[in-house]
């Protein structure tokens, strides 16, 4: 299946759109093994933080005043991306501050991230919403650090897509979980799982 790299930022607020600023970025690299490859920092943007994102995230303004300058640290996660796949839970929000970060450098955005939650919901319908620490808990994975820190956040999306692979492939019995296969599913219908593995399956792999 090759390395793919999960992502995760903090930052001030929700929208990159409205002058939000990333705050801290984390990648984290996986392969057939598990987590193989770590990338975090701190990032200064020029953006004050709200009291209350202080709070949830546990990130001042002061740790922000020491931190490197944002554009240098979009350029080190670059390279340390080198092209792999992303993933990001809730991946439309990482895609916008990823894609407004670069473009503050002048480089080009990957096109797409896969969605962790958009194949949780499909994978575990009966999970009670599909926050990542609702999911964490769900199925049971032992948390790796605080949530809402992008390190840690990072790490647990990491291990919960590594789950969903292999329940799809124990589910199904699949050689192998293609990333074609889960860009498939993030966008099928919630209660279409079965058939859409079942089709992939039968033209990925002919008897």
């Amino acid at each position: 299946m090759g390395e793919r790299v999960i992502i995760d930022f903090e930052t001030t607020g929700l929208s990159a759109m409205q002058g939000d600023r990333a705050t801290e970025v984390a990648a984290v690299v996986i392969d057939e093994t598990g987590i193989v490859g770590r990338f975090q920092s701190l990032m200064n943007g020029g953006r004050r933080i709200p009291p209350f994102v202080q709070d949830l995230t546990g990130i001042s303004n002061a740790m922000i005043r020491q931190a490197p300058r944002a554009e240098e640290v979009m350029r080190r996660l670059l390279d340390f991306i080198a092209g792999r796949p992303l993933v990001a839970h809730n991946a439309a929000f990482d895609h916008g501050f990823l894609g407004a970060e670069l473009d503050r450098i002048g480089e080009a955005c990957p096109t797409e991230l896969l969605c962790s939650m958009k194949v949780a919901r499909r994978v575990y319908p009966e999970a009670p919403n599909h926050r990542l620490e609702t999911l964490i808990r769900h199925v049971r994975i032992e948390a790796t650090g605080q949530y809402h820190r992008a390190l840690a956040d990072a790490e647990m999306t990491a291990l919960l897509w590594l789950r969903m692979e292999h329940k799809l492939q124990s589910d199904f019995d699949l050689p192998e979980v293609p990333l074609e296969l889960m860009q498939r599913i993030q966008t099928a219908p919630c209660k279409a799982l079965d058939k859409c593995v079942t089709s992939f399956k039968r033209r990925a792999w002919p008897a």
